[in-house]
């Protein structure tokens, strides 16, 4: 349970890193928003990925060189579908706070999954 609960901590902090980042970018320095996402993305993905290694996923000790792509695979799927759904929900008529909300549950027990089946499970010798 423990490693559940800081999952939930290091996905809040890169989320505070990754909204932080845009709104910074796009409120202060004139970046289109699009943009400041991607650098927003990019900069939570060195957050939550440290933070998931060294906390989440850390019984798992799976080594940097087997977790890094596998996990900035998941991290980018998770982006992907997290744009569309929400496109989609939003085009649905769904009111953007509660499909933004549906969306980021989703995505995160997606991400949950991912990460410990996959991303950060130790290689097997």
């Amino acid at each position: 349970m423990t490693g559940l609960i800081w999952f939930g901590a290091v996905g809040a902090a890169a989320a505070a890193v990754h909204v932080g980042c845009v709104w910074l970018l796009v409120s202060q320095f004139g970046v289109p928003a699009l943009w400041a996402n991607v650098l927003g993305f990019a900069l939570a993905f060195c957050v939550s990925f440290t933070g998931h290694h060294r906390l989440s996923f850390a019984a798992q000790q799976a080594q940097v060189r087997q977790a890094l792509p596998r996990f900035a695979s998941v991290a980018l799927t998770g982006f992907v579908s997290n744009e569309l759904l929400y496109a989609v929900l939003l085009h649905f008529g769904l009111e953007y706070r509660v499909a933004l909300i549906l969306v980021l549950v989703l995505v995160a027990g997606m991400t949950w999954l991912l990460s410990r089946h996959w991303a950060f499970k130790r290689r097997s010798a």
